[in-house]
């Protein structure tokens, strides 16, 4: 489950980004996570309960996860049809050439988290 390794590195990042900003403990995070990111959105979810329960890090016990799901779509500039592709071997369903270009759902990002300072 490498998801585990991907929320380790997201707390990694949020906490180096809350020391700066003197936020002391972090209560939500939200990510947006493409269909074709090869990331699970439940198994993110498991991850962060885990992180949760560590004492080592700014998470709040009652930290919120919020995950926007990217749905994939592809472009053909061949024909010039969009269309949710399968999988990252992109072929258009309307030319059936493999022209394809993926504009959506490979992402895998932090969009913001929230906290509160330090006192």
């Amino acid at each position: 489950m490498h998801e585990l390794a991907l929320m380790e590195e997201i707390v990694r990042l949020i906490e180096q980004d809350a020391s700066k900003r003197n936020i002391g403990t972090i209560t939500k995070v939200e990510l947006l996570v493409g269909e074709l990111s090869n990331a699970l959105p439940a198994a993110l979810e498991m991850a962060f309960d885990v992180y949760k329960l560590q004492k080592d890090n700014r998470l709040a016990e009652d930290a919120q996860l919020i995950i926007h799901f990217e749905r994939a779509k592809a472009f053909c500039p061949i024909c010039g049809q969009e269309y949710e592709p399968q999988s990252r071997i992109v072929q258009c369903p309307s030319c059936l050439l493999p022209s394809g270009r993926i504009i959506a759902g490979e992402a895998f990002r932090i969009l913001t988290y929230e906290g509160s300072l330090t006192s």
